[in-house]
């Protein structure tokens, strides 16, 4: 893959596929996803002989994933007719991990060269649609049913977005659907107003443009949404339970740091 094909913010996608396909590696996943090895090594074939090219540092960024994952999976099942909104999808394989029923009708959408290249590395499946569209250009929802339950997936997503954009995106997908389950994940003022000395975001060119420190009162925006609930991320017991022992200890001494256990939030909402 050549470098331009990618910029800013769309970079960022590739520490957590790696993340993802490293965690394929364990002997016990926390996520097992096949997909992730397989297109992390089309992406970068080298990505796991470099220095630290196999450390599982990474492996919050795959919690959080599963979070996403199992929330989803309890959704459609209460929900086979929904649509499935996946925005800023990356190249996280989720469809695929949660292969939902015939009856549900997903959209992956991301920046056009990502989706390009989700068409070059991830095979089609039926009822399956690729949207390559800015997440804030909503000229993008009047390509979708809004007849039936929506979940709507915003995965690594909102930090990226103006609290306007976060705002209006919400309330635009409460407004077109008439019921739904809304998942994100935010980052904390400090977050959002330190981004622009994180190492890993200058790496790749990108900052963050909102952080909230009670994502709850998100559900303020509109009076059909209502919070909740959280799930657990850089101190889960899943990464308590499956992580390599020199990670569990490093995240045991992050987590003393103050606001490390929160820095990320794993929230959802229901309308």
């Amino acid at each position: 893959m050549k470098e331009t094909e990618l910029v800013g913010v769309q970079k960022t996608l590739s520490p957590v596929l790696k993340a993802k396909a490293l965690d394929n590696r364990l002997p016990d996943p926390i996520l097992g996803d096949e997909y992730a090895e397989q297109v992390m090594q089309c992406l970068d074939p080298g990505y796991d002989k470099r220095r630290f090219g196999t450390s599982q540092l990474g492996l919050a960024a795959v919690v959080r994933a599963k979070a996403h994952d199992d929330w989803a999976r309890s959704f459609l099942a209460d929900h086979p007719d929904a649509v499935v909104l996946h925005l800023g999808c990356g190249l996280d394989a989720r469809v695929y991990r949660i292969d939902p029923p015939a009856t549900v009708d997903w959209y992956d959408l991301d920046y056009p060269s990502v989706i390009e290249l989700r068409r070059r590395f991830l095979p089609p499946r039926e009822h399956y649609t690729l949207i390559g569209s800015s997440v804030t250009d909503l000229a993008w929802l009047e390509r979708v049913s809004h007849d039936r339950p929506v979940l709507m997936i915003a995965e690594g997503l909102v930090p990226y977005l103006t609290e306007t954009d976060v705002r209006r995106l919400l309330t635009s997908v409460v407004d077109a659907f008439p019921a739904g389950q809304i998942q994100i994940d935010t980052v904390p003022v400090w977050a959002w107003r330190t981004s622009k000395w994180d190492p890993t975001l200058r790496k790749y060119g990108a900052r963050f443009h909102s952080g909230f420190n009670d994502p709850a009162e998100l559900a303020n925006w509109h009076p059909r949404l209502e919070y909740v609930d959280e799930a657990p991320m850089n101190d889960s017991p899943i990464l308590t339970a499956k992580a390599p022992a020199n990670i569990r200890r490093a995240y045991r001494l992050m987590n003393l740091l103050p606001g490390m256990k929160r820095s990320t939030r794993i929230v959802r909402f229901r309308f």
